[in-house]
């Protein structure tokens, strides 16, 4: 499946733009090798950049793959943009109910640069979704020889290509030519029956001394739910913390994640900080990356879960 991205941009020579016009059937025949014995067939479901993709147009792309998966078809690989591919990948694992493999996989450098690394990554994406070995395993994204778990993965570096890491997780496996290696199985997963999604959800990054303006003004908005990037073990400023227990009280959900690319948020400071705000009813997401969280909260939302199921669901996931 396609969805365009970089793997498939290349240079507008008149605008001088880097867009997303590479088809299906022009990515295939970039690939390293035949892979013979794997039957492939293309579903060019759209061709944009990911910073476009929202969550209902990663909503209905996972369906489309459940579609797929429901059928003859061993495992689907999607490419990608890797902008907001970890966000897609998880959106497939909580929506997707399945063994069968779903691999992400892109690109960082365009189809028409000299050393493009999408073919090599789109022949081991494909290798990985055909493997026996990947049963099980959920959503994943594959890039540059590694295989990473849709939960735990995040891009952490804008241009690099081994940008995708799993912090302190881990990567799932590798691709070692045509070899899948295994090191590890995820554990935190679960699937949703959703037949909707809820794409009002706002994430705040929290900085030193910022005030209430944008989370109060995300619920006056319409926001059905915030995420908060706060400090450390999840914690916020006076005037953020005060704001966020007032908007839990009035209905709307307030989700704590850390700012911090590593470890989980914790409620142990009170005076205002991560102790206060879990009394005042924010619900702790362990270690889930904002983004992550607010992808899981949008599907919940869906569903119509609120209230203590959403915390349960959320502390589930957040390990």
């Amino acid at each position: 499946m396609t969805t365009g991205g970089t793997i498939a941009s290349k240079l507008e020579p008149v605008s001088g733009h880097v867009t997303a016009s590479v088809t299906g059937s022009e990515l295939r025949a970039m690939l390293h090798d035949p892979l013979d014995g794997i039957d492939i067939v293309i579903d060019e479901f759209c061709n944009v950049g990911s910073y476009a993709i929202d969550l209902p147009l990663g909503f209905a792309l996972a369906q489309r793959i459940s579609q797929h998966l429901q059928g003859d078809f061993d495992g689907v690989v999607v490419t990608h943009g890797t902008d907001t591919m970890e966000e897609s990948a998880f959106l497939a694992d909580l929506l997707v109910a399945t063994d069968k493999p779903i691999v992400f996989t892109g690109a960082q450098h365009a189809a028409d640069e000299a050393n493009p690394d999408g073919p090599r990554n789109l022949t081991d994406a494909i290798r990985l979704a055909a493997s026996e070995t990947a049963r099980g395993l959920g959503a994943m994204i594959c890039f540059e020889q590694e295989f990473h778990a849709a939960r735990d993965v995040s891009k952490s570096h804008s241009s690099r290509t081994d940008t995708f890491i799993s912090y302190e997780h881990g990567k799932l496996g590798e691709v070692d030519g045509d070899r899948i290696v295994l090191h590890r199985k995820p554990v935190l997963r679960r699937t949703y029956d959703a037949k909707d999604i809820v794409a009002d959800v706002d994430l705040i990054k929290l900085a030193m001394g910022m005030g209430d303006r944008y989370i109060r003004f995300a619920a006056q908005d319409g926001a059905k739910a915030i995420i908060l990037e706060g400090f450390g073990r999840g914690n916020a400023t006076p005037a953020v913390t005060a704001a966020a227990t007032s908007l839990v009280a009035k209905g709307t959900p307030v989700i704590m994640t850390s700012r911090c690319q590593r470890g989980r948020v914790k409620p142990i400071y009170g005076n205002g900080g991560g102790k206060t705000l879990s009394d005042g009813g924010v619900i702790f997401a362990g270690d889930l990356s904002g983004q992550k969280a607010r992808v899981l909260v949008a599907v919940l939302l869906g569903m119509g879960i609120e209230g203590e199921r959403l915390r349960q669901e959320i502390e589930y996931f957040g390990g």
